[in-house]
């Protein structure tokens, strides 16, 4: 009798633990869709033990270090500009005039020299606050000019060192002219005793076994426009040769001014804020507390997803989770609430 209940007990286990088994597949397969959702990067390489913060790519030696915060002009007569290609992260945001310009953050790479360098905004500054940079502008507006001279941010200014940390180019007129060295940077840094070896807090990056499992809708091409206006028109392209995405303005591929090298990005990530005019100069606030709405393109796929301000850093989110970002260089464009991502952003689907 004893043993004819066991095997009873037996195969009521068995069956429980089928059902189990089935439930459990189940589930998993209804999550296969979503984006990897990682809280922090555990896995050892020991061959490669560090990665730098801003773009989760693996090095041999230390990478430790302060970021550096460019200003960057974006017009026409500014085009090709000099070190974005070593960029880690560059913003992409209106001035007054709804013409965009760049704040260019190196970190894990030092660019030889960097420009045309332009005037600071307050909402720049911002942003090269959250990421502990050293900040590097030529000109200011009123409110920038009161946060750097109060000491809010260490700060280097053309207006100070026009012709000797910052060089005039005799091949471009004024204002689109005014380039510095990561040589001067360092130099200027010294002269005003800032310290250079505070390195950023890391961004949340996927494993590259994460970014090959990567979901989403399939698009190969993006075109995000500020107000219609074509001159700063911004496309990127996906190519699935190299897994990365090559950038445009006005369909002129972007490129290094000296080495022709295109700029290669990772990440694109347009995010929508409030914008709001605050003077007759056309001067803009930004909201960039609040969160909200944006677009995520990884490895050729669209997703949609919130941004949210964790310390100063705008992060992807999604149902309530950091997005993790693909390890490399990455591309934000912030654009206006109004009128929005679906008026502002096109895409071309495969």
């Amino acid at each position: 009798m004893i043993k004819r209940w066991a095997a009873v007990t037996t195969a009521i286990l068995l069956l429980l633990s089928g059902c189990s088994h089935k439930e459990v597949h189940k589930k998993t397969s209804e999550k296969t869709n979503e984006i990897p959702k990682v809280e922090k990067q555990t896995e050892k390489d020991t061959s490669l033990p560090y990665q730098f913060p801003l773009t989760g790519i693996r090095s041999k030696e230390k990478t430790d270090g302060r970021a550096v915060a460019v200003m960057i002009n974006n017009l026409p007569q500014a085009r090709p500009q000099s070190g974005l290609n070593k960029a880690d992260i560059i913003y992409e945001i209106l001035a007054e005039g709804n013409v965009t310009r760049f704040l260019a953050v190196f970190q894990s790479e030092k660019p030889e020299k960097v420009g045309p360098v332009r005037s600071a905004r307050s909402y720049y500054i911002e942003l090269a606050k959250g990421l502990d940079s050293l900040y590097i502008a030529h000109g200011y507006s009123p409110e920038a000019k009161r946060m750097l001279q109060s000491g809010y941010i260490d700060n280097l200014n053309g207006m100070e060192y026009d012709g000797t940390l910052f060089k005039r180019a005799s091949f471009r007129k004024p204002p689109h002219n005014s380039y510095i060295t990561y040589q001067n940077i360092l130099k200027g840094a010294r002269l005003r005793h800032y310290q250079m070896t505070k390195t950023p807090a890391a961004f949340t990056f996927m494993t590259d076994e994460e970014s090959g499992k990567l979901s989403g809708r399939d698009v190969h091409s993006a075109l995000v426009s500020y107000y219609g206006s074509r001159i700063f028109n911004a496309r990127y392209d996906y190519d699935p040769t190299i897994g990365k995405y090559k950038r445009f303005s006005t369909d002129v591929q972007t490129i290094d001014l000296e080495t022709k090298a295109p700029i290669l990005l990772d990440n694109i990530f347009i995010v929508e804020m409030k914008h709001q005019i605050v003077d007759k100069s056309g001067r803009r606030e930004i909201d960039m507390k609040s969160g909200g709405k944006a677009y995520l393109l990884q490895k050729g796929k669209l997703n949609e997803v919130e941004w949210k301000n964790l310390d100063g850093r705008i992060v992807p989110f999604l149902n309530g989770s950091e997005v993790p970002f693909v390890p490399g260089k990455t591309w934000v464009n912030i654009i206006p609430t109004e009128p929005g991502l679906l008026k502002s952003v096109k895409f071309n689907v495969q």
